[in-house]
């Protein structure tokens, strides 16, 4: 029986890992019992925006002293701005996933855990009513679940 050259295996063997990468570079896991509606989408030409420094206050109050805000928006090209309402019912999930751009996201009702796909951990963090936080999107992966036994 004739072997293949030794070239011929390894360019095989690189397109295999080569295509296995990048299909695990697309894969997300299917949502369950999680419903998402856009309630209003618009489109932003170029975005650059810078807003302000504010330095602390020379004071005694230590909540006065913390931290500095700054926000710079800055997008190339147009961008799209979707308002979302998302409802998870009770144990449901939005499936593992990522986002092009970052997510602002203000809790409403009941509680939501997030995990986050870089940790090793698989630490939760949990959101209920009135509680906010930020998904950075980008190649951030995570997973955000309703855990309890009422919608969230």
């Amino acid at each position: 029986m004739r072997r293949k050259p030794t070239w011929v295996v390894l360019f095989s063997a690189a397109i295999m890992v080569t295509a296995f990468c990048y299909a695990v570079n697309v894969w997300a896991t299917a949502a369950d019992k999680f419903k998402g509606v856009t309630l209003y989408q618009g489109r932003f030409s170029q975005i650059d925006v810078f807003n302000q420094f504010i330095p602390p206050k020379a004071t005694d109050d230590e909540e006065q002293k913390k931290d500095i805000w700054l926000s710079w928006q800055k997008t190339k090209g147009s961008s799209n701005l979707y308002v979302q309402q998302n409802i998870w019912a009770r144990q449901g999930s939005t499936g593992w996933h990522t986002h092009p751009g970052h997510s602002l996201i203000i809790v409403t009702a009941g509680t939501v855990t997030a995990y986050e796909g870089d940790d090793p951990n698989c630490k939760p963090s949990v959101y209920t009513k009135g509680m906010t936080f930020v998904d950075p999107g980008g190649d951030h992966v995570h997973i955000v679940r309703n855990e309890s036994a009422v919608e969230a």
